[in-house]
């Protein structure tokens, strides 16, 4: 094989490859494309917030939820992917009985998603030795931070109010 024939071959792979839209290009597995929906996500959001709430305190809780209530009515339920994700201290807001528990329905209810930590979850069950008895709305992830992370991964900005 000549010299030629191999600096040839070299420049047509990459100007094919580039003649290929992005969209038809593949990635690897288990990389999320920015921007990708996530399950569940309604198809026409164009913006995409995560709330987190690590910390204890009635007053943390209603300011978190006092934020995606806003930006339900800035951006509106259609628009907008809002997934708060509670952990460590701020699990409480998702404990069954909690008094936000009205409030948390209405989101809920306008597309909002609650995600419980269940490595904080286990943790109290463990140091207390009782069930911890979670709201029924609440989506059980393994780990609150790992759930932050794969919705960035997919283009979600995370706030800590």
């Amino acid at each position: 094989m000549t010299i030629a024939r191999v600096l040839v071959g070299l420049l047509v792979v990459p100007l094919a490859m580039a003649a290929v839209p992005a969209a038809a290009q593949v990635s690897s597995p288990g990389t999320p494309s920015a921007g990708a929906p996530s399950p569940g996500e309604p198809a026409f959001v164009e913006h995409r917030l995560t709330l987190q709430l690590s910390d204890a305190g009635e007053d943390k809780q209603s300011q978190v939820l006092s934020v995606a209530f806003n930006i339900l009515k800035v951006y509106g339920p259609d628009k907008v992917a809002i997934d708060i994700v509670a952990f460590g201290p701020g699990i409480d807001l998702l404990r069954e009985g909690n008094a936000n528990g009205q409030r948390i329905s209405s989101l809920v209810a306008q597309g909002v998603r609650f995600d419980a930590c269940m490595n904080t979850v286990t943790t109290i069950e463990r140091n207390t030795g009782k069930p911890y008895p979670l709201n029924p709305l609440a989506h059980q992830v393994e780990a609150g931070v790992a759930r932050i992370l794969t919705l960035a991964e997919h283009g979600y900005t995370a706030v800590r109010p």
